[in-house]
């Protein structure tokens, strides 16, 4: 009987995909977050919005066409997008949250929260919340853009903030 070969141990060298940085810098992507009524996409692209990251929808995540916009279809979608994130080197993100805008409804849809909660919820540090809803230029009002909040470390206010942002951008409008 011949002896039998020894496999021999291969080191394997771990390949860092991100760029260098010094331990306890963050790197930043920001996260575009598309809530509709009929499906939520989550894209994240590096500070100059040039180049897509990483992209993916609720539709990816769930099989039935009716649950693309459903609050889990874009919680597991922000998980795909944080665990992605993670593996370039990518430890923060700027959020902006893009409802439909234009002529139709100016409010997210039903998954922007859940992604929002499911990007905090899942290690990544959340530099800026930001709302770009497209407003339509023949409007009174114009275009605008409204900062929700500048936080770096508080993570307890920013459900919230969400909530009552919504609540007073629907006041707002009254109010002109």
């Amino acid at each position: 009987m011949a002896p039998c070969k020894l496999k021999e141990k291969k080191e394997e060298q771990v390949i860092s995909l991100g760029p260098q940085v010094a331990e306890g810098e963050n790197v930043f992507g920001v996260c575009h977050i598309f809530a509709s009524f009929n499906d939520t996409f989550v894209p994240v692209t590096d500070l100059s919005g040039k180049e897509t990251i990483c992209r993916v929808t609720g539709g990816m995540k769930v099989k039935a066409d009716r649950d693309q916009s459903s609050p889990y279809a874009a919680m597991l979608a922000a998980q795909d997008v944080a665990q992605r994130c993670k593996e370039l080197g990518i430890t923060a993100l700027h959020i902006k949250l893009c409802p439909t805008g234009g002529y139709r409804t100016k409010t997210p849809g039903p998954g922007a929260q859940s992604a929002l909660r499911a990007l905090a919820c899942s290690g990544m540090k959340i530099g800026l919340i930001e709302d770009v809803t497209r407003f339509p230029l023949t409007a009174p009002e114009g275009r605008e853009v409204v900062v929700v909040a500048i936080c770096e470390q508080d993570f307890s206010n920013y459900f919230l903030l969400i909530n009552c942002f919504v609540s007073a951008k629907k006041n707002y409008s009254y109010m002109k």
